[in-house]
C-alpha cells in the first residue's frame, strides 16, 4: 500500500507541475489532488523536495532496469535521457526551481550505478583497487551528467540518440584504457 500511495503522490505532483511551478505548489495542494490528508503525505515524505527526489530516482531506476553492462550502457544512458524527456514538464520545472546541483544530486546515483556496472564488467580478471574504480566511474559520471544537465538547460532540444552516439564514439575503449592505468 505504501508504494501505491507514493506513486499516487508522485502523479499528483506531476499533474500540478503541468499547471504551475514547483515553488507555487504546497503539500496541501498535493494532498488535495491525491485525495489524502496532509498527514498521509508526511507519513511518506518529509517535504515536497523529498517527493521530487524520490520521483526522479524511481523514474530513473525504471529507465535503467538492467542496462549496466559494457554492451548495454548506451541503451541504459539513452533510457535515462528518454525518461527525462518523457517527464519534460516535471524535470524542467524542477530544474528551474531548484539549483542545478540539486538536479545533479538526483542524477548522480543513477549514472554512478550504470558506470560502476560497466566498469565492473570491464575489469574482468584485472586487479584494480575499489577506490580507483570509483574514481574512474566518477569521472565518467561527471561527463554524462554535465552533458545531460546542459541538454536539460537547453530545453531538451537535441535528439538523445545523437548525444549518446557521440558519447559512445568519444569514450570507445577509453574505460578499458583507464582501468589499465590503475591495474595493480
Amino acid at each position: 500500500m505504501s508504494q501505491v500511495t507514493k506513486r499516487a503522490l508522485e502523479q499528483s505532483l506531476k499533474n500540478l507541475l503541468s499547471k504551475k511551478p514547483l515553488t507555487k505548489i504546497t503539500v496541501g495542494d498535493i494532498a488535495e489532488d491525491c485525495g489524502i490528508n496532509r498527514m498521509t503525505f508526511y507519513y511518506h515524505f518529509k517535504d515536497i523536495y523529498d517527493l521530487v527526489e524520490w520521483s526522479c530516482l524511481e523514474d530513473a531506476k525504471r529507465a535503467l532496469d538492467e542496462k549496466k553492462t559494457y554492451e548495454t550502457w548506451q541503451q541504459g544512458l539513452l533510457q535515462i535521457f528518454e525518461a527525462v524527456q518523457e517527464n519534460k514538464v516535471f524535470i524542467l520545472n524542477v530544474y528551474r526551481c531548484v539549483h542545478r546541483e540539486q538536479v545533479e544530486k538526483y542524477l548522480q546515483p543513477l549514472v554512478d550505478r550504470l558506470i560502476l556496472g560497466v566498469i565492473g564488467e570491464e575489469i574482468g580478471d584485472m586487479v584494480v583497487r575499489e577506490e580507483d574504480s570509483r574514481f574512474i566511474a566518477r569521472v565518467y559520471s561527471y561527463i554524462f551528467i554535465g552533458i545531460m544537465l546542459d541538454w536539460i538547460k537547453d530545453d531538451m532540444q537535441q535528439d538523445p540518440r545523437q548525444i549518446v552516439d557521440r558519447l559512445a564514439k568519444l569514450i570507445k575503449g577509453s574505460m578499458s584504457a583507464a582501468l589499465l592505468h590503475f591495474k595493480l
